[in-house]
């Protein structure tokens, strides 16, 4: 789905790309011409079914604001781009996203989709589980990335370590095609790489992350959405409403699996098949409780500081008020209400 690495240094690079947005980061009270820079990456993210579904729209009339997503490959250049002011709000990789509330001015305030990772394997392999791994070759998307100390982690319930292995980097969406032609024996990737791999029919999935890190609701935690803090406490109201906004679309794609599937498509461009793979399989997992509580997010902190991408000091700011009143707006409903749990 996204490389997870985790890197939260702006580079003059980074903030030379992100100059031309530069001019629209000043947070001052709402005015008409105002744009609310949105980063998201082009997976199942549930703010494109917001969009498509029209859910920003009244947050924009009331605000006179202008919510605009700014679209990046993976979390490390999102994360410096909000850390030159040039987003207000961001989706990433949980990883990204809860480096950029540790290390920038910037708050986690809802967890949007569960799960997202898997190990995955040709078809045919004889492997059973991630304790076969041992003397095989693993492609992986680098030592930076959650995926990583994810496998370390289904590796070492094994009584294995990296060293049992041979590890071969790659970029995340390549992964799947290494496996398929067995070039490598193994892979650990993110979503929609995985679905996208599955649905060719000629890979399986070895473990998915809820098997090897199963820290909420017997899932892993897959994606973020944090806040800029001067635009967090200047404007909690847009920040509620964008959130509340989120929490409906899940609920969407809860009741309307399929028709949220084709949102989806003419969103981000994957087929309605890759899309529907995904949900049915479990590989991206949504759910209504998007409130990062600090259980949770202590057990997921404890894990990327052993992984060593939180240095021990880290310590991510969680503001989990926004998801607590979404999901008691969108209970309240009463519209096709499913937890997804």
């Amino acid at each position: 789905m996204r490389n997870r690495r985790c890197r939260a240094t702006v580079s003059m690079a980074a903030i030379a790309l992100v100059g031309g947005l530069a001019s629209m980061t000043g947070v001052f009270p709402a005015r008409a011409d105002e744009t609310i820079n949105y980063g998201v990456q082009p997976d199942t993210d549930p703010s494109f079914i917001a969009m498509a579904l029209g859910y920003f729209k009244p947050i924009e009339s009331k605000y006179h604001v202008k919510i605009v997503f700014r679209r990046f490959s993976y979390g490390a250049p999102e994360n410096e781009a909000m850390g030159a002011g040039a987003l207000q709000i961001a989706s990433a990789g949980m990883g990204p996203a809860v480096v950029a509330a540790s290390r920038l001015a910037a708050t986690l305030v809802a967890i949007n989709i569960l799960e997202q990772t898997a190990i995955l394997v040709p078809v045919d392999s004889p492997l059973k589980s991630p304790c076969d791994l041992k003397g095989k070759t693993v492609a992986y998307p680098g030592v930076g990335s959650q995926q990583y100390p994810l496998l370390l982690k289904a590796l070492a319930s094994c009584g294995l370590t990296s060293s049992d292995i041979s590890l071969f980097k790659s970029t995340g969406p390549d992964i799947p095609t290494l496996v398929e032609n067995k070039s490598v024996a193994a892979g650990i990737t993110w979503d929609p790489s995985i679905s996208v791999g599955l649905a060719t029919g000629k890979l399986r999935i070895l473990a998915k992350a809820e098997q090897i890190l199963p820290i909420m609701n017997g899932h892993y935690v897959g994606n973020g959405v944090y806040v800029l803090d001067s635009f967090m406490k200047q404007h909690p109201d847009i920040t509620q409403e964008i959130v509340t906004a989120n929490v409906k679309a899940i609920n969407y794609i809860l009741c309307h699996p399929q028709e949220a599937a084709k949102l989806w498509h003419d969103q981000i461009g994957i087929s309605e098949k890759v899309i529907m793979l995904s949900l049915d399989k479990g590989v991206s997992v949504y759910s209504l409780n998007v409130i990062p509580t600090e259980k949770t997010m202590t057990t997921y902190t404890k894990f990327l500081k052993d992984a060593q991408i939180l240095r021990p000091t880290d310590t991510p700011k969680i503001e989990g008020s926004f998801a607590q009143k979404a999901l008691q707006d969108v209970q309240k409903s009463k519209i096709c209400v499913t937890t997804g749990e």
